[in-house]
């Protein structure tokens, strides 16, 4: 009797190959390789594929119908319909990710709850819970009478059937490294079984018309748990960030096809489950000093919100005589080294011979290069030990050679400052002083930075004097 064919997946990244080799071709990891056996092709009949279907032609539609496309759901939570780009949409599939204990199922069971609340019917599924587990979160959360379906089930085939016929506005399935398909030979969590799961799942919803939402796990490297091939099946990828040991918790969009994908939305944990953020900037500056060196405020941009943050800064002489450390928590540890080195070479503030702690206080992770100002006014104050404004806010984009570039949205963040009471912002000269220059809101100065080196004699000035 002939040997079935088989092939050999990797379970790490699901790189199929034809043959068993120790180290994985497409991820490089060592003996993750699993050997799979190929389903047998029927004998193709005349007047048909290769593939065993009879040919058939496909026929198309044109782009420009009469139809109107099927009206978003909201959710009940202002935060998440904002990431969403205004609510749940029909027939879309969507990724929520983060790590263990984060939130994920506490805020997926309150968006829930408020669906079912507005007349529309909600299936959570739960494999990784049993139904009464899940009862009494909602009894903590004050959810219990809301009139959401569960089940607990982790075999697609009793599921699949099930979802079809069910009409249902909305499908949370958590989580979908517990699903499992007879078909596929591997156990649950496995790539395989997650990229095979997905798939099906996705078919469902895209042919039953309900919004599907996925929760998946993190892994140690801060990836979705499974294949890489799951996040382009859906529509939308979301991840949870945030310390379980702070109280914030900020959702983002990695990738969202019927929606932008630089809004955030804020959350706080509380005892009744998680609270929205509606002014963050308000609770990130709540316990922020004033009169400590090595502190500033930046005025950030996350979407179309503007956000407020304080950005901390400590410098300690480098005793141990290596190298020195470069400490980051929330922003790019490269364009910080990056941001030092500019300081030094063009500025000339020596911080060869010092440790640097950079901190984003809020939990809040901040990508856009215009905290370089801010960054570098915090890294001086501490130079320095002369304390920043309280009353000032900073933002702009550093260059290598130490000039001080303009950045989007200027109007939004001062707008931001001025609601919050602060007096005055530095900015980029070019904005400050250019050929149409800003117009600073009412009661807020503006002061133009054209060069690092401006930045670092203004602290030397006030240093000297006091």
């Amino acid at each position: 009797m002939p040997k079935p064919a088989t092939r050999f997946v990797c379970q790490s990244c699901g790189t199929v190959h034809a043959r068993w080799v120790g180290r994985c071709e497409g991820c490089g990891e060592w003996n993750t390789l699993a050997e799979e056996a190929l389903a047998p092709r029927p004998a193709a009949k005349r007047g048909a594929t290769r593939s065993g279907t009879a040919a058939r032609t496909l026929s198309f539609v044109p782009l420009a119908g009469e139809s109107e496309p099927a009206p978003r759901t909201p959710t009940g939570i202002a935060e998440l319909d904002r990431v969403l780009g205004g609510g749940l949409v029909p027939a879309a599939a969507m990724l929520v990710g983060g790590d263990p204990g984060i939130g994920k199922s506490t805020l997926l069971l309150q968006a829930a709850s408020a669906v079912a609340r507005a007349g529309r019917r909600v299936l959570y599924i739960t494999g990784e819970e049993s139904i009464e587990q899940v009862r009494l979160r909602a009894l903590r959360l004050g959810l219990a009478d809301a009139p959401v379906e569960l089940a607990a089930a982790i075999n697609l085939g009793e599921i699949a059937p099930a979802l079809e016929k069910s009409g249902a506005a909305l499908v949370v399935i958590d989580s979908i490294q517990t699903m499992w398909l007879e078909a596929v030979e591997s156990a649950p969590g496995t790539v395989n079984q997650v990229r095979a799961s997905g798939f099906e799942l996705t078919r469902l919803a895209k042919t039953a018309g309900f919004s599907l939402v996925l929760v998946g796990h993190m892994t140690k490297d801060g990836m979705i748990a499974g294949p890489r091939v799951l996040e382009h099946m859906v529509d939308a990828v979301l991840t949870f960030e945030g310390d379980r040991g702070h109280q914030f918790r900020i959702l983002r969009a990695v990738k969202n096809r019927f929606g932008a994908t630089d809004e955030i939305g804020v959350f706080e944990m509380t005892d009744r489950g998680l609270a929205e953020v509606a002014n963050p900037s308000a609770i990130f500056l709540a316990e922020r000093r004033g009169n400590v060196a090595g502190s500033a405020v930046f005025a950030g941009i996350e979407g179309t919100r503007p956000v407020l943050l304080e950005v901390q800064a400590l410098l300690a002489p480098n005793g141990g005589g290596g190298a020195p450390r470069r400490a980051v928590v929330g922003w790019d540890g490269g364009r910080l080294a990056m941001l030092l080195a500019v300081l030094e070479a063009r500025a000339g503030l020596p911080l060869g011979g010092a440790d640097v702690y950079l901190n984003i206080a809020g939990g809040l992770r901040i990508t856009e290069p215009a905290a370089d100002l801010a960054v570098a006014a915090a890294v001086v104050s501490a130079a320095s030990s002369v304390p920043t404004a309280a009353d000032t806010v900073y933002f702009g984009e550093v260059g290598l050679s130490g000039e001080v570039r303009q950045v989007a949205q200027a109007e939004a963040r001062l707008k931001e400052a001025a609601k919050l009471g602060f007096a005055a912002a530095c900015l980029p000269r070019r904005l400050a002083r250019g050929s149409r220059p800003l117009a600073a809101p009412d009661g807020l100065s503006l002061t133009g930075i054209g060069h690092l080196s401006d930045l670092v004699g203004s602290f030397r000035r006030v240093g000297r004097s006091s």
